[in-house]
């Protein structure tokens, strides 16, 4: 095939060297994305690329490059003159995962910037702004200098990445996502961590998630996957650990928008479940030490306000009103328990996928969510139930929602005998550094 005289590759031919399991000069590397990025090499034949790295995969190097080649795609932040360290927290994501909500007012509140950049929920995972934006008022989409001034006078800001953040990844994921290779680490880990390397942040905890509600099902996928972001962050020169999470069942008690919100706040309050509350307060710590700030009592600061003085001001900064009632959809549809026992069992796919159904989650990234519908849970595995218990609540704006929510919730939960012995996994499996 023919290639352009002032080009010094051709696509097709780095193409057959990942397609017959060669390994990719950093030279190659950089001038794909760069090439892609420009326009001139097709989106076919960049969709063919990525096939060809799930089937055969990347070495370390490979992937390092990979990653760095799309953060020069586009702008670094710099937050140098904020005069404070900065640390950021990635999920993986998952079903009741409203850590984020909580979690930036409370690092905050120590002095330590937090610039969270997040994103919007696609199928069955909620996103940590849409919830955000069930608070009336709030605004995700904020300019530089809203960012920067959100950090240096609260701390803390969560709000959307800029398009001029490494451009080829949002390029990329588009064609992933069309064409079925998602699923690949070496991509999935490179996709993460150039948004996060081109964030500017100098400390980075991740909370990689597996089991039946997590993007990664198997926990040895999980750990491969944390090992890999972990080096690609240390390799750029940010402060990088995981931790390996467990997502069988939700996240707390609340599944939506509007109510994970409700629950967040009140883990703000020094309540709220007791998992939600013990993965934000280890996620902290972790945040904090990264940063260089060990031995901090982020339990204190919780219980004794600090936190929810924070949340206040940092929801205000992006227009929101902390105090506004928060939207409830009009209809319920009770579940209850038929028969006494324990519950051993609670599907958080399932879950989540019912939570979609209602119209809490989009299918297509266009499409809008409700903020007011979702499930809130009544028990959790490990609870005793009797004959008529309560288990949990589907809200909906209509009834006709509720049908096709009931059908993925069949056989989503197990009650099991009354004196079964129930032993829970610890919700914080591993820890990478």
């Amino acid at each position: 095939m023919s290639q352009n005289r002032n080009e010094p590759f051709a696509a097709v031919d780095i193409i057959g060297i990942k397609r017959e399991g060669g390994v990719l000069s950093g030279e190659q590397i950089r001038w794909v994305v760069d090439a892609f990025t420009r326009g001139y090499v097709a989106p076919e034949q960049m969709s063919a690329l990525a096939m060809a790295i799930l089937l055969n995969g990347c070495d370390r190097r490979e992937i390092r490059d990979l990653t760095l080649a799309m953060v020069d795609s586009g702008e670094r932040l710099d937050f140098s003159g904020l005069g404070k360290p900065t640390t950021d927290k990635h999920s993986t994501g998952g079903v009741g995962d409203k850590t984020t909500l909580p979690l930036m007012p409370l690092v905050a509140s120590f002095g330590v910037a937090v610039p969270q950049l997040s994103g919007r929920g696609l199928g069955h995972t909620g996103g940590t702004l849409d919830k955000l934006e069930a608070i009336p008022g709030w605004r995700a989409d904020l300019t530089r200098e809203e960012m920067f001034a959100a950090l240096r006078e609260v701390g803390g800001v969560v709000c959307a990445a800029t398009a001029e953040l490494a451009p080829a990844d949002r390029e990329l994921y588009r064609l992933r996502d069309a064409t079925g290779t998602v699923r690949s680490i070496p991509l999935i880990a490179s996709s993460i961590m150039s948004k996060k390397i081109a964030e500017g942040t100098g400390a980075l905890v991740l909370d990689v998630k597996f089991g039946a509600g997590a993007f990664m099902v198997g926990r040895a996928d999980a750990r491969e996957l944390a090992r890999t972001m972990v080096e690609l962050g240390t390799d750029a020169g940010v402060s990088t650990r995981a931790l390996l999470t467990r997502m069988d069942s939700p996240l707390g008690l609340a599944i939506g928008n509007a109510n994970e919100v409700r629950e967040a706040v009140e883990v703000l309050a020094g309540g709220g479940p007791a998992d939600v509350r013990e993965l934000v307060l280890e996620l902290a710590r972790e945040m904090l030490s990264a940063a260089g700030r060990d031995g901090e009592d982020v339990a204190a600061a919780l219980d004794d306000g600090r936190a929810m003085d924070r949340w206040r001001r940092a929801v205000r900064a992006q227009g929101g009103d902390p105090d506004a009632p928060l939207a409830r959809a009009p209809e319920r549809h009770e579940v209850r328990a038929a028969r006494d026992g324990i519950l051993t069992r609670q599907d958080a796919l399932a879950f989540g996928l019912a939570a979609w159904r209602l119209g809490a989650g989009r299918a297509r990234a266009q499409d809008p969510v409700l903020h007011d519908v979702g499930i809130d849970l009544a028990a959790k595995p490990g609870d005793a139930v009797r004959t008529g218990d309560l288990l949990f609540t589907l809200s909906a704006r209509s009834e006709d929602r509720f049908p096709a929510a009931l059908e993925a919730l069949q056989n989503a939960w197990d009650i099991s005998p009354v004196g079964t012995n129930y032993r829970a996994e610890p919700l914080i499996a591993e820890r990478l550094a």
